[in-house]
C-alpha cells in the first residue's frame, strides 16, 4: 500500500461527489472549515471503539438509526428531542428484553448528503440535476436550487454543532435518567398498540429501581442510571468536507475525522481502488461498510483488510442491505468468507434500503412486514452460520409520519400522502421503530446465546 496522506484520495477515482462551478469559492469555504472546532473528539472516538469491541464479542448490541438525510427545513429542537426519545425507548426495549447493553449510534448531526441512483431528475419536460442533500443543493425543483453551493457547508456544520450540543445536554443533563422513563413517551404513541407493552416495561423498571433505591443504589450516587453515551455517524460521502474536518490527535499523532464518531462507506462508493476507501483507510474512527447484492465476498474481505490491517475489534461494521428475499442468497457466502479470514467485524442489518418500493399512489415506501422479514432472515442466517448478528441500522424519525406502510398502525398506500415529509427515502415512524424493537428483541437474545456458545441453530 502507498503511504496515506490526508489528501491522497484525490489521486483516485471518486463517485457521487458533485462538481462545483466555482472551485475557488469551494476552496475558500473548506479552508475556513479547517479552522473550525472539531465536532467530536479523538477520546470519544476511542471510547466508542471500545464499546463496539464488546459487540464483536456478542456482549452488546449496536442500534444505529436516524434520518435518511437531515434537512435544514426540519431542524428543530423538538424534532431532535423526539428522535432522542425514540432511540432511548428502543434501547430500553432491547436492553431489558435481550439482556444486553445497547450501543446507541445516531444517523444525525451530519447525515446530509446522499448518493442518488440517477444524476438528473425529470418533472414533465424539465430535467435538472438530482437533489443530493441540503449540504450540497436544494430540494426545490429549480435551476438555482439544484446548483451545488459550497456555502451550504457552513450551515450544515452549524446545524450539526447545534444538534450535538443539544444531544449532549440530553445525555448528561438528567433527561436520560431511568427514573424519568415515563416522560420518554411521545404523545401520539400513547394511543398506539405499543403503548400498553411499553407501559408494562416502564412498571417493571420502576419496580427494579425502587428495589435498588432501597438497597442504596440510585441515580444520585450512580451516574450510569441517569446518563447515557450517544454517538453520531453519517456516510463519509462528501470527501472534500470530510478532509477539512479530519484532524491530527495531539496525544497520539493519529488522524480522526472529527465530523462524527463513526463514518461509513456506502454501497455505491466502496470500490477498493476508489477515493472513499482510500480516504477512510487513514482514519482511526470506526468504519462501516454497506454490503448489497452487488458486493462480492472476496472484495469485502479485501476492503476490510485495507481499512483494518491490524484486525482491531470494534473498527469495522459490515452493514448488510440485501432485501428480505435476497438474504439467504448472499449473506451466508459473505459470513463464510469473513470467518475463513478470521476477521473481527460487527454484523449489522440494514433492512431499509433493500426493501424500497413504489406505492400505487406514486410514493416511495417500505412495507414494514418486509423490513421485519429481512431482520428475522438475517438473524436466522447468522444462527445457522454460528455468527452473531450484532446490529440494526434503520432510517427512522420521532415524528408521526406516514412514509412506510404496515405495522400495528396499518398504514396503507392511501395513507402515505397525509404525512409524507422525508426529503429522500421513507422512514419508520416512532410507533413502527418501537414495534420493531419489541418484535426482534427475542431474536437478539437467542442469536447472542448461539453465537457465544458456538452452537449452530438447526437449519
Amino acid at each position: 500500500m502507498k503511504k496515506w496522506k490526508l489528501n491522497s484520495w484525490r489521486n483516485y477515482p471518486v463517485k457521487h461527489i458533485p462538481k462545483y462551478e466555482d472551485e475557488k469559492e469551494l476552496n475558500m469555504v473548506l479552508n475556513k472549515i479547517k479552522n473550525f472546532p472539531p465536532l467530536v473528539f479523538a477520546g470519544e472516538t476511542r471510547h466508542l471503539k471500545e464499546q463496539l469491541a464488546n459487540v464483536v464479542d456478542g456482549k452488546a448490541f449496536l442500534l444505529q438509526g436516524g434520518d435518511c438525510a437531515e434537512s435544514f427545513a426540519e431542524f428543530n429542537p423538538d424534532n431532535i428531542r423526539d428522535y432522542f426519545k425514540v432511540i432511548l425507548q428502543m434501547s430500553l426495549v432491547l436492553t431489558y428484553s435481550a439482556s444486553l447493553p445497547v450501543v446507541k449510534l445516531g444517523r444525525i448531526a451530519g447525515q446530509f448528503s446522499k448518493p442518488r441512483s440517477a444524476p438528473t431528475e425529470k418533472q414533465g419536460d424539465k430535467e435538472l440535476p438530482s437533489y443530493l442533500g441540503d449540504n450540497i443543493n436544494g430540494i426545490d425543483f429549480t435551476e438555482k436550487a439544484r446548483k451545488p453551493d459550497p456555502k451550504r457547508l457552513f450551515k450544515a456544520y452549524s446545524q450539526a454543532a447545534s444538534t450535538l450540543n443539544l444531544i449532549r445536554a440530553f445525555c448528561h443533563g438528567g433527561f436520560a435518567d431511568l427514573k424519568k422513563v415515563h416522560l420518554w413517551n411521545l404523545g401520539y404513541i400513547k394511543k398506539s398498540p405499543q403503548a400498553k407493552k411499553f407501559k408494562e416495561l416502564e412498571d417493571k423498571i420502576a419496580d427494579a429501581l425502587a428495589f435498588m433505591d432501597a438497597c442504596g443504589i440510585n441515580s444520585d450516587f450512580n451516574r450510569r442510571l441517569k446518563t447515557v453515551n450517544f454517538w453520531t455517524s453519517h456516510e463519509a460521502l462528501l470527501l472534500p468536507f470530510e478532509e477539512s474536518m479530519t484532524r491530527v490527535d495531539s496525544t497520539t499523532g493519529e488522524y480522526h475525522d472529527t465530523s462524527a464518531h463513526f463514518v461509513w462507506i456506502g454501497d455505491r462508493t466502496r470500490q477498493i481502488d476508489g477515493g472513499h476507501v482510500e480516504f477512510c483507510r487513514g482514519l482511526e474512527n470506526p468504519i462501516g461498510i454497506k454490503c448489497g447484492p452487488t458486493s462480492k465476498p472476496d472484495e469485502i474481505v479485501k476492503i476490510v483488510n485495507v481499512l483494518n490491517p491490524k484486525n482491531e475489534k470494534g473498527k469495522i461494521t459490515l452493514i448488510s442491505r440485501f432485501g428480505h428475499d435476497n438474504v439467504e442468497k448472499y449473506l451466508p457466502k459473505l459470513i463464510r468468507a469473513i470467518k475463513k479470514e478470521g476477521l473481527n467485524v460487527i454484523w449489522s442489518c440494514d433492512p431499509m434500503h433493500g426493501n424500497t418500493t413504489k406505492s400505487v399512489t406514486g410514493f416511495k415506501t417500505r412495507p414494514f412486514n418486509n423490513v421485519l422479514k429481512e431482520v428475522k432472515n438475517v438473524f436466522a442466517v447468522h444462527q445457522s452460520e454460528g455468527s452473531y448478528a450484532g446490529g440494526l441500522h434503520i432510517e427512522m424519525t420521532g415524528q408521526d409520519v406516514t412514509e412506510c406502510t404496515g405495522g400495528a398502525q396499518k398504514i396503507s398506500d392511501q395513507d402515505l400522502s397525509s404525512r409524507y415529509h422525508t426529503h429522500c427515502d421513507p422512514r419508520l415512524n416512532a410507533n413502527q421503530a418501537i414495534e420493531l424493537a419489541f418484535l426482534i428483541s427475542d431474536e437478539i437474545k437467542k442469536n447472542s446465546i448461539y453465537a457465544r456458545s458456538g452452537i449452530r441453530a438447526a437449519s
